[in-house]
């Protein structure tokens, strides 16, 4: 069974090309907008996404982007902090305490400032490669 790629009405009305290029999708997702339009929010919550954009009706609720989002905030967060956390290690020698006082309330700041643009970006990009749940009712 070959899924069907979801068209936006305006598109099968005018007959235009409506899908959007990747970059443009992802960079839409990064602001937390609908990949489809750009105007619709993507989010309902802080890390919910929506079931459709209230737009353009785009079925963003289909789109899984489960374990993606935290495996590169992970890897974005652990590339900026290690080797940070080494710099000052070697620099400035600061206790233990010290040392937990600045890179505990980093890590979480830059976890949670990049965890939304994140899933964002990754909905978006799935959202144009038609990587969509089949059927709508499986959980």
């Amino acid at each position: 069974m070959v899924a069907k790629r979801w068209m936006p009405r305006a598109a099968v009305d005018a007959n235009s090309s409506p899908v959007v290029t990747v970059m443009t999708a992802i960079t839409r997702g990064l602001r937390g907008r609908c990949p489809s339009c750009g105007t619709g929010h993507m989010f309902k919550g802080f890390l919910t996404v929506a079931s459709t954009c209230r737009d353009c009706e785009a079925p963003l609720g289909l789109v899984r982007a489960d374990d993606a989002p935290p495996y590169f905030t992970i890897l974005i967060v652990g590339h900026v902090v290690i080797p940070l956390l080494f710099f000052v290690e070697r620099s400035f020698q600061l206790p233990l305490w010290g040392m937990s006082a600045i890179f505990l309330p980093l890590t979480l700041a830059l976890s949670l400032g990049l965890i939304r643009p994140i899933k964002g970006g990754t909905v978006g990009l799935m959202f144009n490669l038609n990587m969509l749940k089949s059927d709508p009712s499986a959980i």
